[in-house]
Formats: C-alpha cells, sequence, structure tokens
C-alpha cells in the first residue's frame, strides 16, 4: 500500500469521485459457507483462535513495526452487527459534508481513542454512543480484528459487536448524515468487491477496494475492513484463498 504521507492528496480534493476510478480486472474470492453469516457462528468463531491474515494488498498498513504506526493518532471503530428476520445486517453511517477528515464517506461508527478510555474497545463503545446513540447496554462486543494504518494517518482498530434488541438509533447530525444497514451477505459476496487504481498527478499509484450497495458506495478503509471479515471467516470455515 502506497502512503503518500509528503504529497497533496487527490482523494480530499474537491471533484473527486471515488466511484469513477477505473476497476482492476482479478478473479473473485471462494464463496464463503452460509452458515459463517450466522451470528452464533460468529461468536464461536472469535471464542478460538484462527490462523488467518489480512488483504495482502494492504498487508504492509497492518504491520506492527511500520514506523509509521508511532507517530499515528488512535482510533477505533465499532463493526455492528444487527439481526434481522433476512438475516444478519452491519449498520453503517454517512459521515457529515462538513467534517474535515473523511467528509461525506461511509464508515462504521468510531473515532479517535481517548485519554480517558480504557482501551480500543472502550472507545468503540463511546463514539458509538455519542455519534447515533445507542446505549452500552445494547452492544456486546465479540471480538477486535487487526488495527489499520490509514491515509490518514491513524491507526484504526475495528471492533466486532452484535447491537442487542431495543437498541434505538439517534444520530448526531453534527457528525453523522445517514444510518443505513446492509446485509452481511452483500458485504461477504466477494464478487461484490472491486478493486480502483488511482494515479495521482505526482505519480503515486493507489487502489481501494469498494462495495455498492443500492445507492451506497462504500470505499477506502471501511472496504478495507470488510475485505478483511471475509478473510477472518473464510479461514475459521476452512476457505482457501491462497490462489487468487
Amino acid at each position: 500500500m502506497t502512503l503518500p504521507i509528503a504529497y497533496p492528496d487527490p482523494v480530499r480534493s474537491a471533484g473527486f469521485d471515488p466511484a469513477a476510478q477505473p476497476i482492476l480486472p482479478g478473479n473473485p474470492l471462494p464463496p464463503l459457507p452460509p452458515d459463517c453469516l450466522r451470528l452464533d457462528y460468529i461468536r464461536r468463531a472469535f471464542a478460538r483462535s484462527i490462523d488467518w491474515h489480512v488483504e495482502p494488498l494492504f498487508a504492509q498498513a497492518f504491520l506492527p513495526d511500520n514506523p509509521a504506526l508511532a507517530q499515528a493518532r488512535r482510533a477505533a471503530v465499532l463493526m455492528p452487527l444487527v439481526q434481522r428476520d433476512t438475516g444478519l445486517h452491519v449498520l453503517f453511517t454517512r459521515r457529515a459534508a462538513h467534517l474535515h477528515d473523511h467528509a461525506g464517506q461511509i464508515s462504521f461508527p468510531g473515532g479517535r481513542i481517548e485519554a480517558t478510555d480504557a482501551d480500543a474497545v472502550a472507545a468503540a463503545i463511546r463514539e458509538t454512543r455519542e455519534e447515533i446513540g445507542v446505549d452500552r447496554q445494547f452492544v456486546q462486543i465479540m471480538g477486535v480484528q487487526p488495527a489499520l494504518l490509514t491515509t490518514t494517518h491513524f491507526v484504526m482498530t475495528p471492533v466486532v459487536g452484535e447491537l442487542l434488541p431495543g437498541f434505538q438509533v439517534t444520530a448526531d447530525q453534527a457528525e453523522v448524515a445517514e444510518v443505513f444497514e446492509v446485509p452481511l451477505s452483500v458485504l461477504m459476496d466477494p464478487t461484490q468487491h472491486r478493486l480502483h487504481q488511482l494515479q495521482t498527478a505526482w505519480g503515486h499509484g493507489r487502489c481501494y477496494f469498494s462495495v455498492r450497495w443500492q445507492s451506497y458506495f462504500i470505499w477506502g478503509a471501511t472496504a478495507i475492513l470488510i475485505r478483511n471479515f471475509y478473510y477472518f471467516l473464510a479461514a475459521s470455515a476452512g476457505v482457501s484463498t491462497d490462489d487468487q
């Protein structure tokens, strides 16, 4: 993964459209067994030790000895799983357009880890309450996945948790423009994953994944975390991804 730290970032430029960037050809990863998309299965997967790897194209951004990690800001997000009659869904937010970082983008609830937070899990729970009004009693933590160094210099730790029945969403309109859900079956379908290429004016080629659902275009760091969750579930089910 190329991290253009010393150069302006065209992704932040006005008029940049991530959905319009070229899609690279490639073979999709194998499908997951349907049982992988059940809450009880995911709970059991987190309860045991699984040997799995992150998305290979961005492996450098997950390395603990990456020198950029020491100076990056710490953040945490919650990947909220919601059980519906039609199956498991994942809750997302669309960030307010006026925010400095990732304005208007689709993300998981979360934000910076504060000194008062005990750890990344506590930060993800607090930020979820502050952003979308879901109280701690309705969040059941399942596990934590590898932290990602983003191009905006955050080390972002994803926390996976279930939103228990009875939770209510009250979005903080200063930060969140919209809250919506996407079926987990869509997100974990590798045929829906697209790899885009962006060539900057300074000659720095960059790639990013995306997943499209209805009018929503999920890309960037959020899409990498979705991709990682696929790899985690694939490894838990014994689905080989080595030859892809």
